[in-house]
Order: structure tokens, then C-alpha cells, then sequence
């Protein structure tokens, strides 16, 4: 059979591929934030800077950035599955690594480890579901996937806090082993063999190029907010990001079988819809990176008090996430997606008008309406992005919206404390890389810059899908 849809064994256990698929995806995905409610812990308890604990968070998601791509070549050349599989097993073990309260150095070794296996399933987790799933049943199928990846970027500080409540930090990292194990042991019972495999070469050189462009330009800006963007060594990181950037693009437009197949941006709707999906990812990341300071200590709350409220952007998407992809079959991807843009950008203007006197009450509905958009959001664009492809640029199509999505978040984490640091330097007078204890009133300023911010990304988010809706609309009617 040339196709998972032609074959009755694998229709029969599709609803349980997904939920084996969706659980690695929302372990894997969550890793990237889980961490930042528990950055003080580990700072005191390893008696490093915070800044340099900060590293833990950064170097996940960079080195999760830089492997998407390979990834999804490979998987398209050797067999998604394959890959997904492989990739399980790496995370788990780096998450094991995690737990050991050895070095900062250690640490930051095995988040590299957990980084790869989780760039492994992330790469090749849409693309799966997309060849198992039949076009009638894909906008429910992705939906799911996009649900738990919303879940695990946003729901990080909120499951750590309570996490954090009631063990040590390793067990952050531990909690990924049993749960990760079992679903090792259902994907082995229901995941099939892979049918699809192009046995390409891989663009080795491309890759190495990518990650240093990569790896340089996020170590520049994080190493820029703490000496100074004007300093030697950011500057100089930023400058090899940029010439190896240009390289890349160069070495690409060469080889017959390029990591990126740059003719897929040709396709107006997948290239929009990625864009898209890179500015709400980073928006999200604003509101990860400030909300924990703002509930603990501009507002004094304990870890677990401020995750138990930041819980409520989770449930939110479990309840919205299902209805939205059943809707998204239903009347099509556009009207929910602009629907789902427009409520976050009222979420980014409710949080620019909070400060540390503002009822909690009112943070619980901004973060509920948040929760609402991101699940109406979600589950059409991931369809718009992965049904407007061909079948052999699936692997490509899920790994740039993996890639998408990882990049917004390091972009989130470095544009929110770029901004947040710039407004509260600026309020304070001088030079401002934390949370001044007793001025909250500081925190709040820096704070309502800085959802400004995010409020633009949104917007543009939304005029973005206007137009492209417009344009389609007017080439529909000159067909």
C-alpha cells in the first residue's frame, strides 16, 4: 500500500497514533518553559547568577531551533517514525541527565541532549499525522497537535509552580521519564512502519551553517542583554550569525537536495501561515517571561499559587482546542483564525493596563480569553500550513512549522526581556537586568512596554491573515 489512509490496520488505530504522538509532543514542547518558574531554585541551589541560569531555558530551545530542519529532511529520507521514535528515546534520557544536581555545565549538557530528541519528535510530528489522517478528519487531528504544543509552550511555569510546590526542581525533568517510558510503550504497540521515505541524500553543510548562524545570533542577543549589545562578543556572535547565514543561502541555491527546498515559499498560504504562527509563538513568550515575575514578585504570591493561576491558559485550551478543530472541518480554517487573532490582541491590550494593584479576578480573564484565541488559532493554521503542501514536502512543511513555533519562543524570551529591561532601565535611571525588589511600580512600567510589544505582534498577525484572505478572495473571483 502506498498510503497509511489505503490501509484498515492503521485507520483503526489513528485516534490512538495521535494521542501517542500528541503526548511525546506536549512533553517535548513543554520543556521549553517548564524550566522558568524554577530558574530561582536552581540559581540558589547551584549557587550560580541568575543570568547564567537563564541558560538553561536558552539553550534548549536554540539547539531545538538549530536541529528542526536536519530533522525534518532526515525523517523524510530515512522514515518519519523512525525518527520519532529515535527521538523519544533521546529525550528521555536527557531528561533523566536533567534530574542529576551535578554542575551548571552538566546541566546545560543534558538539556542539549533532551533538546535533540525533542527536535526529533517536533520535526516529524505533523507530518505523521498528516499521512495517517484523511482530509476530512485533519483539521481535528491537527488541532490536537497544535493543542498540546499551545499547552506545553504556555503551560510550563503553571505545571512547574505546582510541580515545584511539592518536590525538588529535578523532578521538573523526572516527571518526563515514567510518562515518557509509557508512551514509548503505546508507540511501539500502535505506531506503524514508515511507507514514505525518499532515501535523499542529507545536506550536511547546510546544516552546520544553519546551527552556527543560528546558535551565534541567540547567543549574541542573550550575552547582549547582559554585557551590553554594544560589546565585543555580542557584537562578534552576531556578526558570524550573519555571514553564516549568507553562506547558507548560498551553499542552498547549489546542492540538488537542499536542507531547506526553498520553493515551497512560493505557496502564499503555507509561507503566511508560518509567519503567523512565528508572531503568536512569541507573543505567547512575552506573556511566559513576564507574568512570573508579575504574579511573584510584583504581587508576592508563592510558585504555587502563581501556577495554579497560570493553569487557567491551559484549561482554556483543552476546552477550545477540540471544539476548534472539529469547527475548523466544518466552515474552513480562515473566520476562526481571524477570530482567534482578534482575541489576542484584546488579551495583550488587557495585560498593558495591569499593575500590582490590578484584582486578580481581571488576570484571570484576560488569561481566559488568551487561552480562547490561542485554541481557535491553533488547529486551523496548523491545517492551513500542512494541507497546502504535497505529500512529499510534508517532512519540510512540519518541520518549518516546528521550526516556526521553536523560533518564535527564543524570539519571545529575548525580544520580552529586551523590552522589559530597556523600559524598567529607563524608569529607574540606570542599568536594569532583574526584578528591583520593593519597586514594583517599576516592574509594572517595564511591564506595560513590553505587552505594547506584544500587542503589535498580534496585530500585525491579524492584518497579515486579513489581507492574505483578500487576496484569495479577490483571485477566487477572477477564476
Amino acid at each position: 500500500m502506498n498510503s497509511y489512509q489505503e490501509n484498515p490496520v492503521v485507520q483503526q488505530r489513528k485516534w490512538w497514533i495521535l494521542i501517542a504522538v500528541s503526548m511525546f509532543t506536549f512533553m517535548s514542547t513543554l520543556d521549553g518553559s517548564i524550566v522558568n518558574i524554577a530558574l530561582p531554585t536552581i540559581s540558589a541551589d547551584m549557587g550560580v547568577p541568575m543570568n547564567q541560569a537563564e541558560w538553561v531555558v536558552s539553550v534548549y530551545l536554540m539547539i531545538v531551533c538549530a536541529c528542526l530542519l536536519l530533522f525534518g529532511k532526515v525523517g523524510d529520507s530515512w522514515g518519519k517514525i523512525k525518527v520519532f521514535r529515535l527521538g523519544m528515546l533521546i529525550f528521555i534520557i536527557g531528561s533523566l541527565l536533567c534530574g542529576f544536581n551535578h554542575s551548571l555545565a552538566f546541566l546545560l549538557f543534558a538539556r542539549v541532549v533532551q533538546a535533540i530528541g525533542a527536535s526529533m519528535t517536533m520535526a516529524t510530528n505533523t507530518g505523521i499525522i498528516t499521512e495517517v489522517f484523511p482530509m476530512s478528519e485533519r483539521g481535528r487531528a491537527l488541532g490536537m497537535i497544535g493543542a498540546f504544543v499551545s499547552l506545553g509552550s504556555i503551560a510550563g511555569p503553571g505545571l512547574g509552580g505546582v510541580i515545584l510546590a511539592h518536590f525538588s526542581w529535578p523532578f521538573i525533568f523526572w516527571i518526563n521519564v515514567p510518562v515518557g517510558i509509557l508512551t514509548m510503550i503505546a508507540g511501539e504497540k500502535v505506531l506503524p512502519k514508515d511507507i514514505t521515505m525518499s532515501h535523499d541524500s542529507i545536506d550536511k553543510t547546510g546544516f552546520v551553517l544553519f546551527s552556527i548562524a543560528i546558535i551565534s545570533f541567540f547567543g549574541g542577543i542573550f550575552l547582549g542583554q547582559e554585557r551590553g549589545f554594544l560589546t565585543w562578543l555580542p557584537l562578534l556572535l552576531v556578526g558570524i550569525a550573519l555571514v553564516a547565514f549568507i553562506v547558507f543561502l548560498r551553499v542552498e541555491a547549489r546542492v540538488s537536495k537542499p536542507l531547506i527546498t526553498f520553493g515551497i515559499f512560493r505557496n502564499k498560504i503555507f509561507t503566511m501561515s508560518l509567519i503567523t504562527a512565528l508572531l503568536i509563538f512569541s507573543a505567547n513568550f512575552f506573556v511566559n517571561v513576564v507574568i512570573p515575575f508579575y504574579l511573584q514578585s510584583a504581587r508576592g504570591l508563592t510558585p504555587s499559587v502563581a501556577g495554579m493561576l497560570m493553569m487557567v491558559f491551559p484549561l482554556m485550551m483543552v476546552i477550545g482546542s477540540p471544539l476548534s478543530g472539529y469547527l475548523t472541518d466544518r466552515v474552513g480554517p480562515e473566520i476562526l483564525v481571524l477570530a482567534g487573532l482578534a482575541l489576542l490582541s484584546i488579551t495583550q491590550l488587557m495585560y498593558m493596563f495591569m499593575n500590582q494593584h490590578t484584582p486578580i479576578w481581571y488576570y484571570i480573564v484576560a488569561t481566559a480569553i488568551m487561552g480562547l484565541g490561542n485554541s481557535l488559532f491553533q488547529s486551523p493554521n496548523n491545517t492551513m500550513v500542512m494541507s497546502s503542501v504535497t505529500k512529499e514536502n510534508l517532512g519540510v512543511a512540519g518541520s518549518l512549522n516546528s521550526f516556526a513555533r521553536n523560533l518564535g519562543m527564543v524570539l519571545g524570551i529575548s525580544l520580552a526581556t529586551t523590552i522589559l529591561y530597556a523600559a524598567m532601565s529607563q524608569a529607574y535611571g540606570k542599568h536594569v537586568t532583574t526584578y528591583i525588589a520593593g519597586r514594583a511600580d517599576i516592574f509594572a512600567y517595564g511591564m506595560k512596554i513590553t505587552f505594547f510589544g506584544a500587542f503589535l505582534l498580534c496585530i500585525t498577525a491579524l492584518f497579515l491573515t486579513v489581507w492574505r484572505i483578500y487576496k484569495q478572495g479577490g483571485r477566487k473571483k477572477t477564476l
